[in-house]
């Protein structure tokens, strides 16, 4: 059987998700009325708390269930790791070391970051959270090289806690060119070299196609290319980080082919989590999982 049209498939995804999904992209894959609880779950998909950051947590916990997502990035206060466990979701992605201006090429602040490392991966083991981020910071007058070299000198010593505790720490790539000026780790190489050098399985990329599509697009080749030196991924719109419609650039479907590809042949098995800002609000959300349900 032939594959159905871009046209059909839109028209079928109008069909189904009603007059709010009339910005849903051409490509979306044709499909009956949204049953979320049915989602295929070829990619395993979350969301970022930071998306509905005023809802209450118990309510945000039952509403991104109903929709059919697994768990929740970035969740900052320890204090909602047990409502989210109760409702049987996970904490995707928590805190670990850095920040974005003043992050771990720092050396002076390692003794610090050391410690956040050591204390964030031993709760998130406690709970059994898959994942920490690590972030590299602010350029600063240090230079690439040097950046690298004291990158990889305190994630060599994190990593061997991580490996002990079971949790992998991801060093999260993000555009330096409109949200993060200065940020060094700002391209998929240096952070793949920053992987290569630490030399752990638990030290790999969080890889936010929404940054990358700015600093570097090739999406899909460099996804297959380094998919060994990434453990999970963010989606958003570009430009303007909003939603996963025909106002952006970003064509996810075959990115989400790509990664469900990557994880049947066992190269992948992480997740991917939406971080953007939803015009619609829940609907938003709604359209991006229908989206990268491939």
């Amino acid at each position: 059987m032939t594959n159905p049209s871009p046209t059909m498939n839109r028209r079928d995804v109008i069909r189904a998700l009603g007059a709010s999904a009339a910005l849903a992209v051409a490509g979306l894959p044709a499909r009956a009325k949204a049953e979320p609880s049915k989602l295929k779950g070829r990619i395993k998909q979350c969301l970022t708390r930071g998306m509905f950051s005023k809802m209450p947590i118990d309510e945000f916990c039952k509403t991104i269930k109903e929709i059919g997502l697994l768990g929740v990035d970035l969740v900052k206060d320890p204090k909602d790791w047990a409502v989210i466990r109760d409702h049987g979701l996970i904490a995707t992605m928590v805190p670990g070391g850095g920040a974005i201006k003043k992050g771990i090429n720092d050396k002076s602040l390692h003794p610090q970051f050391l410690q956040d490392f050591k204390n964030n991966i031993k709760a998130a083991a406690e709970f059994k959270w898959p994942n920490v981020i690590a972030l590299a910071g602010d350029r600063e007058g240090i230079s690439d090289a040097q950046s690298l070299d004291n990158c990889v000198e305190i994630l060599k010593e994190a990593s061997k806690i991580a490996e002990d505790a079971g949790v992998t720490i991801c060093m999260e790539l993000l555009n330096s060119k409109v949200n993060h000026p200065g940020y060094v780790c700002d391209k998929t190489a240096w952070g793949v070299e920053l992987c290569k050098r630490v030399n752990s399985p638990r030290c790999k990329l969080l890889y936010d196609i929404y940054h990358m599509q700015i600093m570097e697009g090739d999406i899909i080749r460099t996804i297959t290319d380094n998919i060994q030196y990434i453990a999970h991924f963010h989606t958003a719109g570009n430009p303007g980080r909003k939603d996963l419609d025909n106002e952006q650039e970003l064509n996810y479907p075959p990115i989400m082919q790509t990664i469900a590809k990557l994880t049947e042949e066992g190269k992948f098995s992480g997740y991917v989590a939406h971080e953007f800002s939803p015009k619609k609000g829940v609907e938003s959300l709604k359209q991006a999982v229908l989206l990268c349900d491939v």
